[in-house]
């Protein structure tokens, strides 16, 4: 009788990173995550989360260990990328097989550990100034280990920050008028290829570029003198001076929005008067590229604008941006209309990995979560650029 999945072997498949795993259709052992043991093959090739486990601090005292701190941390990520974003979900996937074999260790052959001893670990031993300040370095190191086998020449870094709603009391949760809402404010950086390079939760009531500094000078630090070129991008909140002096200390190039004024509206006043004629049916646009130097600023720099004339709108829209690259002004444009896929990535975590589930009381507690789903959301990414064929490149 042929086999009943179409194959011609009727053996069981075994996977690389523990031979000891069968997958056979079985119904008395079934599992619904059986999509997590891909991901778990391509941890071991990069050997992501046995680096990572070996660089927390070990926080208990005790002999009677079940379950080493790399175990601890797969069950915390691989939970996450399979849609279980609360501790409590670990009383049921403690005992699903596919997570046992997951964990590794024990596992396999008892269960993986339970809700309390998940708790403990994301709440109280990661929490420590240590393992948190270890976490946040995970992700570069990550993605470090996958340039080592793609190695980039070119690294676009994308800074945003965005709203993580919170509904209770959680330290250092406030009001933000700009979104409106009871939340964190988180910051991010990505790469041009969607890899988490660093994050970093803040108070609800910060600045949009607060601590920029340290989210991201560890990142510029990593690509130093190891790709041909790295440029940044940032709205109009990253238009600081001290940024700029940064990046062109690094030898970085930049494009970053600028707000307005009468100055910048003066420098290309030819281009806001309404074209003669009748209105045209089309979109029309317009660059220009001057010097400008603002009161704050200890040097002139280049400034691109853009001027949008849409059918049935009285006045244009207009755009500025202040950057040290030689691109023409259309392409330069171009260059920084890209950032926007930034945001997108941002929904992805939102959407897909629910990194804005920061339901803990303490401010350590939902740091460590964060940082958590961070590490989840690029394991998902390396599947997608490393693993998955061509034709699926453009799934979300």
């Amino acid at each position: 009788m042929a086999d009943p999945a179409g194959e011609a072997d009727g053996g069981a498949l075994r996977l690389d990173f523990d031979r000891r795993v069968m997958l056979r259709f079985h119904g008395s052992a079934i599992t619904s995550d059986g999509g997590l043991l891909a991901y778990r093959e391509l941890d071991d090739v990069l050997a992501l989360t046995t680096s990572g486990g070996e660089r927390l601090a070990e926080a208990r005292t005790g002999r009677n260990r079940r379950h080493l701190l790399v175990g601890l941390l797969r069950q915390s990520v691989f939970g996450r990328l399979a849609g279980y974003e609360d501790v409590n979900d670990a009383d049921r996937l403690c005992r699903d097989p596919a997570m046992r074999w997951v964990v590794g260790g024990k596992a396999p052959m008892d269960r993986a550990a339970s809700a309390s001893q998940m708790g403990r670990f994301e709440t109280e031993w990661l929490a420590g100034p240590e393992n948190l300040a270890a976490l946040a370095d995970l992700p570069g190191q990550w993605i470090d280990a996958v340039h080592k086998r793609r190695q980039p020449r070119v690294v676009v870094l994308d800074m945003d920050s965005s709203e993580s709603p919170t509904y209770g009391a959680q330290e250092g949760s406030a009001y933000n008028g700009h979104f409106g809402c009871t939340c964190y404010h988180p910051l991010f950086v990505f790469n041009q290829l969607g890899d988490l390079e660093r994050c970093a939760l803040r108070s609800g009531n910060v600045h949009s570029a607060a601590s920029w500094r340290e989210v991201l000078e560890p990142v510029v630090a990593r690509y130093r003198g190891t790709v041909k070129r790295c440029c940044f991008r940032g709205d109009a909140a990253f238009a600081n001076p001290e940024i700029y002096e940064f990046l062109e200390a690094e030898g970085m190039g930049y494009a970053i929005r600028l707000p307005a004024n009468r100055v910048l509206q003066d420098k290309i006043g030819y281009l806001l008067k309404r074209p003669v004629g009748r209105p045209p049916q089309e979109v029309r646009r317009y660059y220009a590229s001057f010097r400008y130097q603002a009161g704050s600023w200890t040097k002139p720099r280049r400034v691109v604008a853009k001027v949008e004339w849409h059918p049935g709108e009285l006045y244009p829209r207009v755009g500025f941006i202040v950057t040290n690259l030689a691109r023409p002004a259309e392409r330069l444009v171009a260059f920084y209309n890209h950032r926007g896929t930034c945001e997108q990535y941002i929904k992805e975590g939102k959407g897909a990995v629910k990194w804005t589930r920061l339901s803990c009381r303490s401010f350590a507690a939902n740091a460590v979560r964060l940082q958590l789903h961070a590490l989840a959301y690029n394991l998902g990414n390396f599947m997608r650029t490393l693993a998955i064929p061509k034709t699926a490149e453009p799934w979300s």
